[in-house]
């Protein structure tokens, strides 16, 4: 249940909707498996599997819903060496040389025929949604992920307007700042060991994982003009991530303290009890640390529009 990474949204004028209203909602784009001639398909699914069937858990104003995303796996190379070998074949038997369009009509053909026969890989991607604060935040690898779960949930309201959200500072200024000067850092915030440097000019990208950050190679570096794209931070040992430059959390580890206290409640052994326990205790972590680290970056920024996800 835990989330390993973290894209968050801004809600502008959320829809008030009941949970039961939204069960109702999410049920009718709930997801059905692919047929032979669809490449993808994203539809909600039940956060706890094969223990429960509901779409949505809510508890004390946070939601959780899943989304699972299907996609046939076709690679490029195996469709390219079979309309080369129809291809040949063909001009062989006719005794002259295919035009572009002809091989363009083959390929579409061995696209189709190979299609229904290809992997099908499965992904379950689950969303955070924060009633109080009116956060949205995604638990996906990608920004891409996490826009098509948006855009997913857009359809099924009916409308979702939302944007990244954003702070004051921005946080390669601020990570950066944290990194030349230990006296600009928050008292509860800790340097971790991994980083990523970014030149102005041609000179690439610099990562660094497992180091001293406060080095004084790591000082030389942006004494030279690079900054912080990338930041390993940890606050008061509650909860560990990576700070990217567009404000993601990736590789989230939470602290010892909140883990225990999942594992030692009493869930009866039911697997719904234990999925919602461990949803409400990380939902309120990430709530009180995303307010603590918009407030170290200055605040929130305001949105200068709002944007309807599609």
């Amino acid at each position: 249940m835990w989330f390993k990474h973290l894209h968050l949204y801004r809600l502008h004028g959320a829809p008030a909707l009941a949970a039961a209203d939204l069960e109702a909602a999410l049920s009718e784009q709930a997801f059905r498996p692919l047929n032979g001639s669809e490449p993808r398909r994203l539809g909600w699914c039940a956060p706890a599997g094969r223990a429960g069937t509901q779409l949505l858990h809510e508890l004390q104003g946070q939601r959780l819903v899943t989304a699972l995303r299907q996609e046939r796996l076709l690679p490029a190379s195996v469709v390219r060496e079979e309309v080369e070998e129809r291809s040949a074949e063909l001009e062989a038997r006719e005794g002259r040389k295919l035009r572009r369009q002809e091989k363009l009509d083959i390929k579409e053909r061995v696209y189709e025929e190979l299609l229904p026969r290809a992997f099908v890989r499965s992904q379950k991607i689950d969303l955070w949604w924060d009633v109080r604060r009116g956060l949205i935040g995604v638990n996906a690898s990608s920004r891409t992920r996490a826009e098509e779960v948006l855009d997913l949930l857009r359809e099924t309201l009916g409308s979702l307007k939302v944007t990244p959200l954003a702070s004051q500072t921005l946080p390669m200024r601020a990570m950066t700042a944290w990194l030349v000067d230990p006296g600009a850092r928050p008292a509860d915030m800790t340097l971790g060991d991994q980083v990523e440097l970014k030149a102005k000019g041609d000179d690439g990208v610099l990562r660094a994982r497992q180091v001293d950050l406060d080095s004084d190679e790591i000082q030389q570096l942006l004494a030279s003009g690079r900054q912080a794209s990338k930041l390993a931070l940890e606050i008061e040992g509650r909860l560990s991530f990576v700070l990217h430059d567009d404000l993601a959390l990736k590789s989230l580890r939470f602290g010892d303290a909140l883990i225990d206290e999942a594992t030692n409640s009493d869930d009866g052994d039911d697997a719904l009890v234990r999925l919602e326990t461990d949803f409400l205790l990380m939902a309120q972590a990430l709530g009180e640390n995303v307010d603590r680290l918009i407030d170290w970056l200055g605040g929130e920024a305001g949105a200068a529009s709002d944007q309807d996800v599609a």
